[in-house]
Order: C-alpha cells, then sequence, then structure tokens
C-alpha cells in the first residue's frame, strides 16, 4: 500500500467531504471517510487536480499508462491524445503512455501500471497528474518522490472503474475529469516539439514498421485521413468506438533500452528507456520520412529534433506518435548509437493489484 495519499486524492477526498457535508446538513444524513495521512506532496509543490493551482506556472497535463496487450485492445480515448508515447516493456511487449492538455476525453483505458522510465520522461512536463494502476513495491518510493501528482485507484477510487465487457486486468479506465478540472491547454505541452511547414527533402514513403522483440506497430499514409493509420501486431488500431488511429506525425526514435537489474514476478526483465541524450531518429509525416537528430540535454528539457545541418524539424498539426526503438536494432540509414547520459535507478516493474473501483 501507498505511505499517504496524492494531492489529487486529497482533492477528490476534499471535494467529497463537502458534498456529504451538504447532504447532511440538507438532509440529516451523515457520511465519514477517514483519510489515510499526507505523503509529502504539499499543495505549495503540487497542483492539486480539481483544486486552485498557482497562476504564476503552467497547468498540468494529465498522463496515462495505457495497456497494449492484445486483450486491452481496442483502447479507449487514445484518439483524444496530444502524445502517444510507445515503450518496450517485459517480454519485448510494448505499452503506450498518453498525454492530455488540449482536449479530455470522458474515459481513458485500459489503464496499467508505471515504469521507472516514465518518471525520467515525464520531467520535460510541469508537474503532471500520472493515472497509472500501480507499480512495483520498489518502486514506488520513487514515484512518491518524483515531481508529479501519482494517482492510483487506491488514491482516488471514484476517478476509477472497472468495464464489464472484458476481464481484469484489463478492464480500469480512468475519468479524467475527475484528475483535473479541465484540459490545461496545447502551453501545457513543454515537449520541445515544434509545429509547422515540412522541412526540405525527405523521402516518400507509404508505410513504416517498428518491431519489439514481441511486438510491432506499422503506420501506413493514408492522404484522406492526413495521417498514419496504425496497426498493431498485423492488426489495424482504433478506438473502444470505431475510431481508427492516424496522428498526423509519428517518430521513431533511437534511444538506449538497457536491461535493469530488476525483474517482474514471470521473472522477465524490466526495461529502461533512456530518453535524455542524444541519437537519430525518423520522422514521418505529410507520407515522407525525414532523417533527422534528436537531443535531449537533461530531464527537464523537452527533446529537439533537428536535420543534419541543425535547422528545427517541424511536426504537422495533430496528435504525434514517438515510438521508442532500440539504437542497437536501428536500419542503417538511421545506425547510431544513443549517447545518452541519464542517471538511472533500477526496479521492478510488475503490476500491483488494485481493488475494483465502483
Amino acid at each position: 500500500m501507498r505511505a499517504g495519499r496524492s494531492p489529487a486524492a486529497a482533492a477528490l477526498l476534499a471535494s467529497a467531504l463537502a458534498a456529504a457535508l451538504a447532504v447532511s446538513l440538507t438532509s440529516g444524513c451523515t457520511t465519514s471517510r477517514e483519510p489515510s495521512g499526507d505523503d509529502g506532496r504539499s499543495a505549495s509543490q503540487k497542483p492539486s487536480p480539481g483544486g486552485d493551482r498557482p497562476t504564476a506556472v503552467a497547468a498540468p497535463v494529465l498522463a496515462v499508462k495505457i495497456d497494449n496487450a492484445p486483450p486491452a485492445r481496442p483502447q479507449t480515448g487514445l484518439d483524444a491524445a496530444d502524445v502517444v508515447y510507445v515503450e518496450q516493456v517485459e517480454g519485448g511487449l510494448s505499452r503506450l503512455m498518453a498525454v492530455y492538455a488540449t482536449r479530455l476525453p470522458k474515459a481513458v483505458g485500459p489503464v496499467r501500471s508505471a515504469r521507472e522510465s516514465d518518471l525520467e520522461l515525464l520531467r520535460q512536463f510541469h508537474q503532471p497528474v500520472l493515472a497509472f494502476s500501480g507499480a512495483q513495491g520498489r518502486l514506488l518510493p520513487l514515484i512518491d518522490r518524483a515531481p508529479l501528482d501519482a494517482v492510483t485507484p487506491s488514491d482516488a477510487s471514484g476517478a476509477y472503474f472497472r468495464g464489464v465487457d472484458r476481464a481484469a486486468p484489463h478492464n480500469l479506465f480512468v475519468r479524467p475529469s475527475r484528475l483535473l478540472p479541465s484540459a490545461p491547454g496545447a502551453a501545457a505541452l513543454t515537449t520541445g516539439f515544434r509545429y509547422g511547414p515540412a522541412p526540405s527533402g525527405g523521402t516518400t514513403t507509404a508505410s513504416r514498421t517498428v518491431r519489439y522483440p514481441a511486438a510491432r506497430f506499422t503506420f501506413t499514409w493514408s492522404a484522406s485521413r492526413a495521417g498514419w493509420l496504425v496497426s498493431t501486431d498485423g492488426t489495424a488500431t482504433g478506438t473502444s468506438d470505431g475510431q481508427p488511429l492516424a496522428p498526423a506525425t509519428v517518430i521513431v526514435q533511437y534511444v538506449k533500452v538497457r536491461a535493469s537489474r530488476f525483474h517482474d514476478f514471470l521473472g522477465n526483465n524490466t526495461p529502461y528507456t533512456e530518453t535524455v541524450g542524444s541519437g537519430k531518429a525518423q520522422v514521418l509525416r505529410d507520407g515522407r520520412a525525414y532523417e533527422v537528430n534528436w537531443k535531449r540535454g537533461t530531464a527537464t528539457e523537452g527533446t529537439d529534433f533537428t536535420t543534419a545541418d541543425g535547422a528545427p524539424v517541424a511536426f504537422a498539426r495533430g496528435q504525434v506518435w514517438v515510438v521508442f526503438a532500440n539504437a542497437s536494432a536501428a536500419p542503417a540509414s538511421s545506425a547510431s548509437s544513443a549517447s545518452n547520459a541519464s542517471p538511472a535507478s533500477n526496479a521492478s516493474s510488475a503490476d500491483r493489484p488494485v481493488p475494483h473501483a465502483p
């Protein structure tokens, strides 16, 4: 169990208590809920979803860890994300992190567990809210100390619910409106991304496939949708309401994926994806592929993508997918060992059991 309650949970608790008090005053009913203490995330340090925020700083984005195992598909609310990160996890499988800033869908999921790499990746945003199902016990203290607002079902059960059309653990969903009062806006996307005209050059590209040891993604250009249709493990990828996913820009970013010294409960190693450093990438937009360089100097900075002559690379407006691919598996045209320099402690990332939310 977690040592304390996050600001998001505190805000939700305060709201619930206020509502209960109002009901008791008008109808004579009484409701009580015992708080479990403070986890050290003070309001002065972390904006509290649903509460007041300092006006001098940007509002937080919402990041959701999303299951991408076959039983979890199709996902819900993925089309509303501004950025979707794809990472390799245990057994060579994949998992997604969706970042929401300009639009909050009614529900997102299935929600799954966090990884240590997520903490480094999310440092580029200002005090983001991280929705996840849980994490391995030794990772939880690192999450608690990270400059983010971590919210599991144990912290805010009213924000989560279990779907009825699939089995656990692939049926946990979150209601974003219970974690953020409104979408913070594009200004909260402090990622270093740029939007605008395409750079010169590039190669006409009909499709691009990225392979993990036990997963693969294919992005096929669709002029009618002005985006790249997503296929996962050979099957067209869409949302639970039947909408195909077609991000306007796809970035295949070659990074160092190293083995950690921890494993999940099945004995599979937990990979650590290093996103601080530099290396090669391929940007797909407007039916063309561009070979570019990427650089992220520190965890608190966004990632800069530049052409060979150092000019910034702009993306097409719309959803962006960033697929982290192992630099050791880069094709010859993009082959370059990513010179990552991010310090990292290691932790296992097996899911922590969560209760069924109402």
